[in-house]
């Protein structure tokens, strides 16, 4: 699984923050848009989890994902260095899970991962958190600059699901559950 390192971002381009009022507002109103919860993880010598909820669906044919990383997040440096990532996507009752992997004094490496019931990918070497609704293990195939972020595109190496149903959210600052998996007939 040695996979080069992801080409480097343009770091000459600039972004404009906006005024601290604005900035507040702006977080609040994208606050608004409901959205899952994953914890995002690589494998190997660089190894590390992060919770994240900028993730999204991109293409089935090729199959790709995306997500989006601060650049001074520990998580940015081991997805250019490894090449690829895990994607945990979060049932309902992980809160925890979640909130394990947003606490930025969490330890380095794999011991990170002592306090989540996890089994290591085949694909890509990432940790997979268990009792997760579905795992995806991806290969990072472009990365673009987006502000303070990165925008990473993976291309699914592999995925699986589990039975659970219902899945952890996240809306207007608070962890939520959504549903369950039975759908009405159409």
């Amino acid at each position: 699984m040695n996979r080069p390192p992801v080409r480097r971002l343009d770091a000459t381009r600039t972004t404009h923050r906006l005024p601290g009022s604005v900035h507040a507002s702006l977080r609040t109103v994208l606050g608004r848009f409901a959205t899952g919860v994953t914890v995002i993880t690589t494998g190997g010598e660089h190894a590390h989890g992060m919770t994240a909820n900028a993730f999204s669906s991109v293409s089935l044919e090729p199959p790709l994902v995306m997500l989006c990383i601060s650049k001074g997040a520990r998580l940015y440096h081991s997805i250019m260095q490894s090449g690829s990532f895990g994607v945990s996507i979060l049932a309902a009752g992980q809160e925890d899970v979640s909130r394990h992997f947003a606490d930025w004094r969490r330890p380095d490496g794999m011991a990170q991962f002592a306090h989540a019931d996890h089994r290591i990918g085949t694909h890509t070497g990432s940790p997979l958190i268990a009792g997760a609704l579905a795992w995806l293990e991806c290969e990072v195939v472009d990365a673009f600059a987006g502000g303070d972020h990165s925008i990473f595109v993976g291309k699914v190496l592999g995925c699986d699901l589990d039975s659970g149903s219902g899945a952890l959210s996240f809306f207007a600052g608070g962890y939520h559950v959504v549903g369950t998996t039975d759908r009405k007939a159409s």
